[in-house]
C-alpha cells in the first residue's frame, strides 16, 4: 500500500469516492448479468413452471379463502405469485454468492477486498448490485404474469418496490454469509440445495399457514420461524398496497444480522476465511 493510499485511509474518503466505488461494483455486476443471458432465462423458468403447470394442476385442490391482504376469493396462481417473486430473489442471492466463491478462487475477490475502502462498504455495494439485478428479474416475471391474468392494482407495482429491495437485501445477505464459509466451488451446489428448498417449501409461498397448522402444528412453527415466510408476506401485502409490520420487522432484523455475520465471515483476521485457511 503506497504512502498516498495510507494518507488517504487516515483522512477518510470523500462521498464522490464512495459513489465511484458503488458505481464500479454495480456496473461490473450489470455487465456480468448481461453477458450471462442464460442466468436471466433460468431465473424466470423456475417460477413460470410453478405458475403455468403446478398452479394449473393444484387450482382445484388448494382453494384459497379470503385472507389478508385479499378482499375476495382468489385463484391459486394469484396466491403463489408473491412467493414466486421471492423465490426469484432467493435464487439470485445464491447465484450472486456463487459468483463470489468463483471470484475468490480466481483471485478477483482478493483484488476487491484489499481496497483501502472499508470492507463492510465493499460487501454492501456487492449486495446492492445483486439486489438491483433481482429487481429486473422480478419485474420481468410480473410482466409475463400479467398476461396470465395475475394483475395486482396498478399502484401495487410501485408499493411493492421497497418490499422487493428489503427482501432482496435479506436473501442476498444470506447468500453472502454462506459464501464466506465455503472454500471450494464444488461444495456450493450441495449447500445451495440444503438452503433453498427447505426455505422455499417450509414457508407460506405455496400454501397459507393456516392450512399448514391444520395438518402439522410443528411444521407451522417452523414456517413461522423461517425468514423467507416473512419476506413472502412482506411482498404479498405490499403488492396490494398494504403493509405487514411484523414481516417488515423480521426481514429488516434478519437482513442486518445476516450482513453483519457476512462482514465478520469475510474478515481475514477473525472470520470464516481465516479459520478455513488455518484448517
Amino acid at each position: 500500500m503506497t504512502s498516498v493510499t495510507l494518507e488517504q485511509t487516515r483522512r477518510g474518503f470523500s462521498l464522490a469516492e464512495y459513489v465511484t466505488c458503488l458505481n464500479g461494483i454495480v456496473w461490473r455486476e450489470a455487465l456480468r448479468f448481461l453477458h450471462q443471458r442464460e442466468r436471466f432465462v433460468s431465473a424466470l423458468v423456475r417460477p413460470l413452471v410453478w405458475l403455468f403447470i403446478f398452479a394449473a394442476g393444484l387450482r382445484q385442490v388448494l382453494g384459497i379463502s379470503i385472507i389478508p391482504p385479499y378482499e375476495t376469493y382468489i385463484l391459486y396462481e394469484v396466491y403463489i405469485a408473491p412467493g414466486l417473486m421471492a423465490m426469484i430473489q432467493l435464487f439470485n442471492g445464491m447465484q450472486s454468492s456463487l459468483s463470489m466463491v468463483y471470484d475468490r478462487e480466481m483471485g478477483n475477490m482478493r483484488t476487491l477486498l484489499v481496497s483501502p475502502l472499508p470492507r463492510w462498504y465493499l460487501l454492501f455495494c456487492k449486495l446492492l448490485a445483486g439486489t438491483a439485478v433481482s429487481l429486473l428479474q422480478v419485474y420481468a416475471f410480473l410482466l409475463i404474469a400479467w398476461f396470465w391474468d395475475i394483475a395486482p392494482p396498478p399502484i401495487g407495482y410501485l408499493t411493492v418496490l421497497p418490499a422487493l429491495i428489503l427482501s432482496g437485501l435479506m436473501l442476498g445477505a444470506l447468500g453472502m454469509l454462506i459464501s464466506s464459509g465455503i472454500k471450494q466451488l464444488e461444495n456450493f451446489a450441495g449447500v445451495m440445495n440444503f438452503v433453498i428448498f427447505p426455505m422455499f417449501f417450509a414457508s407460506s409461498a405455496l400454501y397459507p399457514l393456516w392450512r399448514v397448522k391444520e395438518s402439522s402444528p410443528l411444521l407451522y412453527y417452523v414456517c413461522e420461524l423461517n425468514p423467507f415466510t416473512h419476506a413472502t408476506e412482506l411482498i404479498r401485502f405490499a403488492l396490494y398496497g398494504a403493509f405487514d409490520p411484523v414481516a417488515a420487522t423480521v426481514v429488516t432484523g434478519t437482513t442486518v444480522l445476516f450482513f453483519l455475520l457476512a462482514v465478520i465471515g469475510y474478515d481475514p483476521q477473525r472470520g470464516l476465511i481465516r479459520r478455513a485457511a488455518v484448517a
